[in-house]
């Protein structure tokens, strides 16, 4: 069977995780970034095209598949809505954008177009995870009652200095966009859509070097009655503490913590146990910082599947827009 094509927007630090992962599941033919360095080493590195412009790559590559989308953020819906337009797949990564709107123009393009769209959120892939996640829809848990979510992380100042687009409103959008997203989409995947939410959110450690907060308090309602909270940060000293999640139902608690959601740290469910589990991927490393595991083999499983033997998408657009729908809720409450 002949091997899927694939095409890269975006030749930054997460393209080249993509690049890998099509490399060995299937084929990379292009990549363009507007920084020629970028796309040089992209193609020396995986032997394929390059271009300086999406046009370019969109119009000479015909054959391709399935564009990967790994621009800064807000660049999300423009790049991935061009690309759909063009005729193409697009698998989008993490934040599907920056507003509900670009989210809706994203899956009306989509359906115009007849094409899928995929959005990355590898954690749901954390075997942790997917097992919590298998045993809350086979009713183990009974009714839920409420949830915590924890994100304890730290970026420090080197970490935006560094980047041209992260730590701005317009490209980067916000701590929950960057670096916690993955976990807002766990709190919709696993406990459901969310009523509304309060909010407190603040900037406390990083100055001018960020234009939106670092840290947050938020309480939430979610449609099937439950209640639950959010406390997040980037102030963890020196290094990533947490990131968790806690689940409180009729017939058991259940709470899946280490630094990213890999490791099922509490258990105690009436009449079941949660067996061994696989350790699943290492967290994915970025020099003086770690991501969230590196489960980007599952998501490009996932997309090979779907478009050969009618596989289920792991995350369509929809789940990406609600994501963002609830991470709009809590920035528009604590902005007042």
């Amino acid at each position: 069977m002949e091997k899927i094509k694939f095409g890269i927007i975006g030749c930054g630090r997460i393209a080249k995780r993509h690049a890998g992962h099509i490399q060995k599941q299937g084929s990379l033919i292009a990549a363009c970034d507007t920084k020629p360095e970028a796309v040089d080493k992209l193609v020396d590195d995986y032997q394929c095209k390059g271009y300086a412009s999406i046009d370019e790559l969109l119009t000479n590559h015909p054959e391709i598949d399935v564009i990967s989308v790994c621009t800064p953020n807000g660049m999300h819906a423009e790049h991935s809505i061009k690309a759909l337009e063009a005729g193409f797949h697009v698998l989008c990564e993490k934040p599907m954008a920056i507003s509900v709107y670009d989210c809706g123009r994203m899956i009306t393009a989509a359906e115009k177009a007849n094409k899928r769209l995929f959005i990355v959120k590898q954690n749901r892939f954390n075997p942790a995870v997917a097992e919590v996640k298998k045993i809350v829809d086979e009713g183990r848990l009974g009714k839920l009652l409420s949830v915590q979510l924890n994100c304890f992380w730290n970026r420090n100042f080197n970490y935006y200095d560094t980047s041209d687009w992260k730590g701005t409103k317009d490209l980067d959008g916000g701590t929950l966009y960057t670096q916690f997203s993955h976990f807002v989409d766990l709190l919709y995947w696993i406990v459901g859509d969310v009523v509304d939410v309060s909010a407190i959110i603040k900037n406390y450690a990083h100055g001018e070097v960020i234009e939106f907060e670092d840290t947050g308090v938020v309480t939430l309602r979610f449609f099937n009655g439950a209640i639950g909270t959010i406390n997040y940060t980037v102030n963890s000293h020196g290094k990533n503490m947490e990131g968790s999640i806690t689940l409180f139902g009729e017939k058991g608690t259940v709470k899946v913590g280490g630094q990213y959601l890999n490791k099922l740290e509490y258990q105690h469910i009436e009449d079941f146990e949660i067996g061994e589990l696989s350790p699943g991927n290492p967290a994915n490393e970025y020099g003086e910082y770690q991501g969230s595991m590196s489960n980007h083999d599952k998501v490009y499983e996932n997309v090979i599947e779907v478009l050969t033997n009618k596989g289920v998408i792991a995350t369509n657009g929809f789940e990406g827009l609600k994501t963002v729908e609830i991470i709009d809720k809590i920035y528009r409450s604590a902005h007042g």
